[in-house]
């Protein structure tokens, strides 16, 4: 009769030691958290802006009243007097011919500063830390809030820099009919540098929020190594070459 070998009838128990365990990649977009952090120009901006663009509207949308010798024009809407004979859009030439742009790029607006006020509403309520850029101290905002409120901001920069820029065209290609009574150092200084602003401002926030946009994709799909990864901003979380986090010096 042949024999068989005898094996043991238990394998040995697989060995855990830290030396042979097989090492795992650190998931490093759940151990680092992206965050918003508007910059300084940006606040201020909006501060500024708002509170213009609101009086703006009120003197458009109380036309007749608010031009010169209607009874809500002084004082709270002397300066139009000037500017209603800079740019016609807003003097009597528009508003006799029943012209509608004046209105409409108005109600625009209104859904502008709707989304401005919505945005810095986000931004106060769910963030973190104090705002005192004087003292270096910046507030941010991570997570889904922050995400909602880079969407806002992105969005309603765009819709600024877009309803400007479309006020400037139609001037132009209706022959500069609203301000080409003008002469060329009055239409400077008093029609193209003040509507500039809102145009060179809303397009440098559309980079900012933009920029913060692309951090959270990349860091969300772990991808530390494109170019929108590496475009990183106090309050943004850096990333080495190995796709770990970069150590503080």
């Amino acid at each position: 009769m042949v024999s068989t070998r005898n094996h043991p009838s238990n394998f040995p128990p697989p060995d855990d030691s830290p030396s042979k365990a097989v090492p795992t990649r650190p998931n490093s977009s759940s151990d680092h958290q992206w965050v918003h952090t508007p910059t300084a120009l940006t606040i201020l901006w909006l501060l500024v802006s708002l509170p213009f663009v609101v009086w703006d509207t009120g003197y458009v949308v109380g036309r007749p009243h608010t031009m010169p010798g209607g009874k809500w024009h002084q004082p709270l809407y002397t300066p139009y007097a000037l500017y209603g004979e800079v740019d016609y859009v807003y003097g009597w030439p528009a508003y006799e011919a029943g012209d509608g742009f004046t209105m409409a790029q108005s109600s625009m607006n209104v859904l502008e500063t709707l989304c401005y006020l919505g945005y810095l509403f986000i931004f106060w309520k769910y963030g973190e830390g104090q705002c005192t850029y004087a003292a270096g101290q910046r507030r941010s905002i991570g997570g889904g809030w922050g995400g909602l409120a880079c969407l806002f901001g992105y969005s309603v920069s765009l819709l600024t820099f877009s309803k400007t820029v479309l006020y400037a065209l139609n001037e132009h290609f209706s022959d500069y009919h609203y301000v080409g009574h003008n002469t060329a150092s009055r239409l400077y200084f008093l029609w193209i540098v003040p509507n500039g602003f809102w145009i060179v401002l809303p397009a440098y926030m559309m980079y900012a929020f933009g920029t913060d946009i692309l951090q959270g994709l990349s860091v969300a799909g772990d991808d530390q190594s494109s170019k929108p990864a590496k475009l990183t901003k106090p309050g943004a979380i850096p990333f080495s070459k190995n796709n770990t986090p970069a150590k503080e010096e």
